[in-house]
């Protein structure tokens, strides 16, 4: 039996109320708000808070590969499913790819990770979707967009969710695309896009998996299917293949309040309907993007052992709602602004980064044999390595420790108003962690006038800087939000 052993789901804690863009540019406002990744989020780190998610209770040891899809990769040359891999401390000796180009690439992940599954090449992949992309300002694209994240744990025991049957179809329309040098997405005439790609290759996709499979659209508990730019098109869909309203992932309800998510829409739309899910139900499950990729899900009794996801309807129901657009601007690099008076950043250091990769990404600290103290460095690439313990005084006498998931409570804090950040002031706090040890970390995704000693926290991998072309991502913490 292959299929789906977690599920987890991600939405960043910034919404920005539509309107906004009627304030900034006149004509009309689709309701509702948008999701907006913060200054130092992109796919990568969306990518790693959905697996974050997923992966509550297992043990990232054990998965034999990383597949990591996405339409806003930070590289066109470099892996990043590599970089993510660490962050999650999963093996070295594992499998570890990049999936893009297309809106459907986290669909297409999944049936590559079902097919390396059920060949018996790999036990357990984990498939994690995120985008972040950017449109032009002034335009309706930029107001229907939305940034966000899911990720799939499958494998071949505990499956909470079996794959009984996949169709694929590879079609070549032009609908949104982004050329070599292009920054912002490009799309084509709407009715066109709608009249021969989604109404057409969708429609295809579910009866082709229906013919192969012998199943009927009444069989089935929920529909999941996501709308490419319009909600509205994917209930006349949905009519025309015959499906009653009940049986809908209805996808209006994200619109509304995250907006699209490219290619993370209809994985996050598969972990809600997983959410929701009992034994024995069936799910249909399509994904669309220069063709279509359907699979058929049967729920399993695990899925009653699994323990409670954060998932999408938590996130959803935690945010922080902006009424500055230029926000938006700021945090995208779409305006250029002042440079800070100060000296310029030093550029990133290669081979220091690449030496203390354990350390930065997979936030490992070591823990004293003797008196059980934990300690992490978090200036590893300009300090020695940690030789004393600070409790016990004892020498060269640790185990290796991952505060990688660890809680902790506000120790001090500083807001720095002078400091050069996109969006100050720069908030930087001594967190004293669960089971002991301090450290110096920055604070993101916070009210300023909320942080006072004793605030729980909890880590989260951000976006330090980008110099050259290369991002320097390492960990911080933010309010603990469940």
């Amino acid at each position: 039996m292959v299929g789906i052993r977690s599920y987890g789901a991600y939405i960043p804690w910034h919404r920005l109320d539509r309107q906004q863009f009627l304030k900034a540019w006149g004509g009309f406002a689709i309701p509702g708000e948008r999701s907006v990744a913060y200054y130092d989020e992109d796919s990568v780190t969306m990518a790693v808070e959905a697996s974050m998610n997923c992966l509550k209770d297992f043990d990232p040891q054990e998965i034999d590969g990383l597949y990591f899809a996405t339409t806003s990769a930070p590289y066109k040359e470099k892996q990043s499913a590599a970089t993510m891999a660490l962050a999650l401390n999963m093996r070295s000796d594992i499998r570890t790819t990049d999936f893009t180009t297309s809106l459907r690439c986290g669909s297409t992940a999944m049936l590559m990770a079902y097919d390396t599954i059920k060949a018996g090449s790999a036990n357990s992949i984990l498939v994690a979707v995120a985008d972040c992309r950017i449109a032009a300002p002034s335009g309706m694209m930029e107001q229907s967009l939305g940034d966000g994240g899911a990720a799939f744990l499958l494998g071949n025991k505990d499956v909470v969710a079996e794959i009984l049957c996949t169709y694929s179809i590879s079609d070549d329309l032009v609908a949104t695309w982004r050329g070599e040098n292009d920054i912002f997405l490009r799309g084509w005439e709407e009715r066109m896009v709608m009249d021969e790609g989604y109404s057409k290759i969708v429609p295809m996709a579910i009866d082709g998996i229906l013919k192969k499979s012998g199943m009927k659209k009444e069989d089935f508990t929920k529909a999941v299917f996501d709308p490419p730019g319009d909600a509205r098109r994917h209930g006349k869909v949905a009519t025309e293949l015959g499906f009653k309203p009940a049986q809908l992932q209805d996808p209006l309800s994200l619109f509304m309040n995250m907006g699209m998510t490219g290619s993370a829409m209809a994985p996050q739309m598969l972990s809600a309907a997983l959410e929701m899910a009992k034994p024995g139900d069936k799910i249909l499950y399509c994904g669309y993007g220069n063709g279509a990729d359907a699979m058929i899900l049967q729920v399993t009794n695990a899925i009653t052992k699994l323990p409670e996801r954060r998932g999408l309807t938590k996130h959803l129901s935690v945010k922080k709602s902006y009424d500055n657009y230029e926000s938006l601007l700021k945090w995208r690099d779409i305006v250029p602004l002042e440079a800070a008076r100060r000296p310029d950043k030093q550029h990133i250091r290669m081979a220091a980064s690449w030496r203390d990769r354990k350390v930065l990404l997979g936030l490992w600290g070591v823990k004293c044999r003797k008196c059980g103290q934990p300690q992490y460095d978090n200036g590893a690439m300009s300090t020695p390595p940690i030789r004393i313990c600070a409790k016990c005084q004892s020498q060269d006498d640790f185990d290796d420790y991952c505060f990688s998931g660890k809680t902790g409570t506000v120790f001090s804090y500083t807001h720095d108003h002078l400091a050069p950040v996109v969006d100050p002031p720069a908030s930087v706090v001594l967190v004293e962690f669960e089971g002991g040890g301090r450290a110096f970390f920055d604070l993101t995704d916070r009210d300023p006038d909320e942080i006072k000693v004793g605030t729980r926290v909890e880590f989260t991998f951000r976006k330090l800087q980008v110099d050259r072309g290369l991002t320097n991502y390492f960990w911080k913490v933010r309010p603990a939000r469940f």
